[in-house]
């Protein structure tokens, strides 16, 4: 069992919106890079369909991302990509909870397995 907290977030583009989509998703992984508890941020594509793979060492670290995130990205993220589907893993504390809960987020317990990269 790990403290790790992630997520897999299903978002529709905009149509005519590629090149804000570059320019956006640039901005962001310049900007999670520099959080020292992101694990994993990843971006990927087919079509209109975009995925979000994230995943932060702990749920103190997935809030203060998302709190960055409200700061400095959610206008021009929302303004291109509409959220389809989020859904949580790993042990959520109740104030990321409340962050996530309003856009949908689907929450799931780690019930069982390992994590061979585990620190």
């Amino acid at each position: 069992m790990t403290d790790d907290i992630y997520w897999v977030l299903k978002l529709e583009l905009g149509a005519g919106q590629d090149t804000a989509l570059t320019a956006l998703m640039d901005d962001m992984v310049s900007a999670t890079q520099d959080e020292p508890g992101a694990i994993s941020y990843e971006w990927h594509r087919q079509g209109s369909e975009v995925h979000l793979f994230e995943r932060y060492a702990s749920s103190d670290d997935a809030l203060v991302h998302m709190q960055n995130f409200g700061a400095n990205f959610a206008e021009r993220f929302l303004a291109i990509l509409t959220p389809v589907r989020l859904e949580v893993y790993g042990p959520v504390k109740d104030d990321l909870r409340a962050v996530l809960t309003p856009v949908g987020a689907m929450f799931y317990d780690q019930i069982g397995g390992f994590d061979r990269n585990s620190r």
